[in-house]
C-alpha cells in the first residue's frame, strides 16, 4: 500500500460513523437496573478513538449530532477521547425528536452462560439524516489532507442516505491518494426492516469497489457481501483459518482492488471466557496473530474496533502485516478486559502482551 507520508497529512485518519450515548446497567441486566454509567461509541469512531489514545495518532471523526444536552453529553466524552470534532455537524432539536434525535445504545455485558445484549435506539438520529452535500470532503481530503479513510457497514446500514454519503467520501478520498478501510459489521437489526441481509449485500457490494482494507468475519462476508464459498466447512472451529483462507480468495478474485483482507477469529466458550485470534492478508500472504486461549472477557463490546485500530497503527507505521495483525489482536484483547466500547489501553500494554508479557502487577 502507498500510504501518504505524515508530514504531507493533517490527519492520520478520519473516520465516519454515528457516535451514540452507552448506558451500561453494570453488572446488572437493562430490564431491571436503576442506574446506567454512560459512555460515548460507535463502531467507526470506535477507531479513531483508539488511533489516538492508545496510538498517539492524529484522528478526526466525521458525524452529527442533534444540539440538546444529550448531544453535548456525548461531545463532551469525545473531547475526553481526543477525536477531533472540527467535522462534527450539529444540527437544531425540534425540542421532542419528531425531527432529529441522538442515538442511545443501552448494552449489558453479559456474563457466564448469560450473552451480551444489546438495545439500540436510534431512528431518526442526526447522523442517520447525513446526506450528499453536507460535509465537505474536498477539504478533508485536499486541502487538510488523511492518510487512512475509515467506515463501516454499520453507518451504511442506518438510511437510504448514509450509503451515498459513504460513497461520495470514499471518491474523494481514493482521488486524493487516501487509504481506505471499512469494516463489514453486519448487524441483523440494523436491516431487518429495510430487506435483511439482501439489501445488505446489495449496499456493501456497491461500496466494495472503492475499500483498499477491508475487515470482516466468516459471517460478515456472507450476510453482507454475499460469498457463499464451496468447500467451507460449516463444522470447522471458528478459530481455525481455513475457512476464512478461502473467503480471501473469493473476495481477493471478486475484487482485486482489494489490498488487505483482515479478521478477529473468535471461540466464545462462555460471554466471559473467549478465545481469542486474528489474521490478516496481504500481498498473497496469510499472517497469523497469537492464540489467545481462555481470555477472560469483562466486556466484549469494542473489541473487533480495537483489533482494527491496532491493524491499522500497524500499516500506518510501516511495520508490515504480521507486526499489524499482532497489534490489533493485542489491543483488542486488552480493550475488552474494561468497560465501555473504547478502548483504555497504553501502547506500551499492548506491546508487553505482543512480547508475551502477563498480568503481574507493576509498580
Amino acid at each position: 500500500m502507498n500510504i501518504k507520508p505524515k508530514e504531507q497529512c493533517k490527519w492520520d485518519l478520519v473516520s465516519l460513523g454515528e457516535v451514540m450515548l452507552r448506558l451500561d446497567p453494570g453488572n446488572g441486566r437493562i430490564h431491571t437496573t436503576r442506574t446506567f454509567q454512560a459512555w460515548e461509541g460507535g463502531g467507526e469512531y470506535n477507531v479513531a478513538r483508539g488511533l489516538k489514545r492508545c496510538f498517539g495518532m492524529n484522528t478526526a471523526v466525521v458525524t452529527a449530532l442533534a444540539d440538546n444536552p444529550v448531544g453535548r453529553l456525548v461531545q463532551d466524552l469525545i473531547y475526553q477521547g481526543g477525536v477531533d470534532q472540527s467535522h462534527l455537524r450539529w444540527v437544531k432539536y425540534d425540542g421532542v425528536g419528531r425531527e432529529v434525535r441522538n442515538g442511545l445504545n443501552f448494552t449489558e455485558k453479559g456474563f457466564g452462560v448469560r450473552g451480551a445484549v444489546g438495545c439500540s435506539d436510534r431512528g431518526h438520529t442526526a447522523a442517520s439524516q447525513l446526506k450528499p452535500g453536507d460535509i465537505d470532503w474536498e477539504t478533508i481530503f485536499g486541502k487538510e489532507g488523511a492518510r487512512w479513510f475509515h467506515c463501516g457497514g454499520i453507518f451504511a446500514a442506518l438510511s437510504e442516505t448514509t450509503p451515498l454519503v459513504a460513497k461520495e467520501a470514499m471518491e474523494c478520498a481514493k482521488n486524493h491518494g487516501t487509504i481506505i478501510s471499512y469494516d463489514l459489521n453486519y448487524r441483523p437489526s440494523l436491516w431487518k426492516s429495510i430487506g435483511g441481509s439482501e439489501k445488505a449485500i446489495e449496499v456493501n457490494r456497491g461500496l466494495a469497489q472503492l475499500i483498499d482494507v477491508m475487515l470482516g468475519n466468516e459471517e460478515d462476508f456472507t450476510a453482507a457481501l454475499g460469498f457463499a464459498v464451496e468447500g467451507v466447512d460449516e463444522h470447522l472451529s471458528a478459530l481455525d483459518p481455513t475457512n476464512f483462507g478461502k473467503m480471501i480468495e473469493k473476495a481477493v478474485s471478486e475484487y482485486p482492488n482489494f489490498k488487505v483482507v483482515a479478521t478477529t477469529l473468535r471461540n466464545a466458550r462462555t460471554a466471559t471466557l473467549n478465545d481469542w485470534g486474528a489474521v490478516c492478508w496481504y500481498e498473497g500472504e496469510l499472517s497469523e496473530a497469537t492464540l489467545r486461549e481462555n481470555l477472560e472477557i469483562y466486556d466484549r463490546v469494542g473489541g473487533g474496533d480495537s483489533f482494527a485500530s491496532g491493524l491499522i497503527y500497524g500499516f500506518l507505521t510501516g511495520q508490515g502485516a504480521q507486526r499489524a495483525v499482532d497489534y490489533g489482536a493485542a489491543h483488542g484483547a486488552l480493550a475488552m478486559t474494561t468497560p465501555g466500547d473504547t478502548t483504555m489501553a497504553t501502547l506500551s500494554e499492548v506491546e508487553k502482551l505482543m512480547k508475551g508479557g502477563g498480568a503481574r502487577v507493576d509498580r
